[in-house]
């Protein structure tokens, strides 16, 4: 058994538009599995992404943004993460695409489920100097890193309309 631990720089943009060729991406659909079920901000993810299946703890890192955590990954098996799926959790489905955008891929997670309408964009960074030089494309509405409702043990609580007053703030609409 074998327990990746992982430095994570990442930010989180509200999709504005579709890209055009978004739909003639790869793409893989991905459920999320959140627990404990009833805490305010599930740290704990159980994943199901195409035949692969892994256990994610992610951790903020002690005085840094919400750009910098540190991930544990374990990969579990099918089994495993059934058995799983049917304890107490909060469930997210998505369809992830990785869109080519100048020298990096964004993720691009397309919700479904009690989260259709939702799209997030993100994107990954190899260092922090990356990180700093980064501009927000144009298909990106608004920097959401730093907003607590789109963390997914967060998200995962909530249906989109319940996310609509946070959307509002961003004068995000429905795609």
């Amino acid at each position: 058994m074998k327990i990746k631990k992982e430095l994570e720089i990442e930010k989180t943009y509200l999709i504005k538009y579709i890209p055009e060729d978004l739909f003639k991406c790869k793409s893989r659909d991905i459920e999320d599995l959140y627990i404990p079920k009833k805490t305010k901000h599930s740290r704990l993810r159980v994943r199901k992404s195409g035949d692969c299946f892994v256990i994610t703890k992610k951790l903020p890192i002690k005085d840094k943004n919400s750009s910098f955590h540190s991930e544990f990954n374990l990969e579990i098996t099918k089994q495993e993460f059934n058995a799983l799926r049917s304890s107490k959790c909060n469930i997210v489905k998505k369809t992830r695409f990785y869109y080519p955008f100048q020298k990096m891929i964004a993720e691009i997670d397309v919700f479904r489920g009690k989260h259709k309408g939702l799209v997030l964009v993100d994107f990954e960074f190899k260092n922090k100097g990356e990180l700093a030089n980064f501009k927000i494309p144009d298909f990106c509405l608004a920097d959401v890193t730093e907003e607590e409702f789109t963390a997914g043990g967060v998200l995962c609580k909530n249906s989109f309309s319940k996310l609509l007053p946070y959307l509002k703030k961003f004068n995000y609409k429905k795609v």
